[in-house]
């Protein structure tokens, strides 16, 4: 016997409810509800979807994400390839691969874009609860625009999802917000920071020695307790923000503040990626843990001329499906059904011709319908078929016997109430009462 394989470590099938796993992970049913869910909220906003490769050449993330951050020095799958030399890497997040697209395809020539992708992410760390080495990510763009308007949007984009999902903004997913300014007040804001930090050299880890002086502002992201006092007394960026860039934050949290969105002003909120200026924003939640943030984001007005393009502004913002789904799921909410309307029962010995019919026409009419499928002996009695029937989830049995053909009928029987109320119906006009089948 050939030997098993295994998946890779930290990377994971995403399986049908009926499939027995392991591990608590989101079945396909779940992530086809979420992906329509994000298809009816980010249609009402207009943005369009995209697809680009999973590998891009690893100079587009050093670039793009700088080359001291933790994705481009510890987590990037990057190789050679074997048949001409190029260096690839499985691409770790999607913002820079969008990018990339917009300047090659010169896709800003006609103006502005709202655009998003959805699809898998790679990172070799620590697989652990909602984070993995082969992760899901949808990630959404607004490409030409400057103002704090599409800030805003992208926001209360993300608060329509939740709300679609049926979570709750402020008790199941709370937003902190910030701004990092521009460059120049980053810059310094930088120096004070490196100040500060020198004068307590002795209190720091080894990450934020190895930090110091290459990217400063991610050691007020560490999670190291022993480094929190320190990074509290640290110098603030609000405080290095010049008047534009308080007026855009300003625009941003009236926007907010006129819909009743709460949100806290967390000045310690950083973004991972060097890219990020002006505003930034995550939703977290207190339900997963250590692993908190569900969607995070900001504006990246740099990135494009950062990587060849023609400057132009852009925001977005990221969400891991894995981790919002595990949320999901740890709340119990209510998730529409996946079970079949009906399952066609057909006793041994029936001719399949009207039965293939009937239930195209059903299908047709935009019920989902499972025929029972026998093996090489036949269909199976109609006691093991009915367990199956009923092991599927439908709300109702079709029942093709004899009695039934001969007249035109098939009896629909409901496997949902004690009392399996069952009447017939005529084939041949199905769609009369296709209807009434619907879950």
């Amino acid at each position: 016997m050939a030997e098993k394989l295994s998946a890779v470590k930290g990377m994971n099938d995403i399986l049908p409810a009926s499939v027995p796993r392991t591990e608590k992970l989101p079945d396909s049913a779940l992530w086809q509800w979420f992906e329509g869910a994000v298809r009816t909220v980010l249609g009402r906003y207009g943005y369009q979807y995209l697809l680009t490769p999973i590998v891009e050449p690893t100079a587009l993330f050093v670039r793009g994400l700088g080359e001291v951050t933790d994705i481009v020095e510890k987590e990037m799958y990057s190789f050679t390839d074997s048949m001409n030399g190029d260096r690839l890497t499985l691409r770790p997040e999607a913002t820079a691969g969008i990018v990339r697209a917009m300047i090659e395809h010169n896709a800003l020539y006609n103006g502005p874009l709202r655009v998003w992708t959805l699809g898998p992410m790679f990172r070799h760390e620590r697989p652990q609860k909602g984070r993995y080495r082969q992760f899901h990510q949808l990630d959404v763009e607004a490409l030409g625009f400057a103002g704090p308007d599409v800030d805003a949007e992208m926001i209360l984009m993300a608060r329509a999802l939740w709300r679609e999902l049926g979570l709750l903004e402020g008790t199941h997913v709370r937003l902190e917000i910030n701004s990092l300014g521009q460059p120049v007040e980053r810059r310094a804001h930088r120096d004070a920071l490196v100040a500060h930090f020198e004068q307590h050299a002795d209190q720091l880890d080894d990450d934020a020695r190895r930090r110091l002086h290459s990217n400063p502002l991610r050691i007020l992201d560490s999670k190291n307790p022993a480094m929190q006092p320190l990074i509290e007394q640290a110098p603030r960026l609000m405080d290095f923000l010049g008047a534009e860039s308080r007026a855009h934050f300003d625009a941003v949290r009236a926007a907010l503040d006129a819909v009743g969105l709460q949100y806290r002003v967390n000045p310690r909120l950083v973004r991972g990626m060097d890219y990020y200026n002006l505003t930034v924003f995550e939703w977290v939640t207190d339900q997963l843990g250590s692993q908190g943030t569900v969607c995070g984001g900001g504006r990246y007005d740099g990135l494009i001329a950062q990587l060849g393009g023609k400057p132009a502004p852009a925001v977005g913002f990221g969400l891991g499906i894995e981790r919002l789904l595990l949320l999901v799921q740890e709340l119990g909410l209510p998730v529409p059904s996946s079970a079949p309307d009906a399952y066609a029962v057909v006793p041994p010995g029936t001719p399949l011709a009207p039965v293939v019919a009937a239930l195209e026409a059903l299908r047709s009419a935009g019920l989902r319908v499972v025929q029972h499928a026998g093996g090489a002996d036949g269909p199976g009695s109609m006691k093991s078929q009915f367990k199956k029937a009923d092991a599927s989830g439908a709300r109702h049995a079709l029942i093709f016997g004899p009695d039934e053909l001969a007249a035109g009928e098939v009896t629909v029987k409901s496997l949902r109430d004690r009392e399996g109320a069952q009447q017939r119906r005529p084939l041949a006009d199905v769609s009369a009462w296709a209807g009434s089948l619907r879950a």
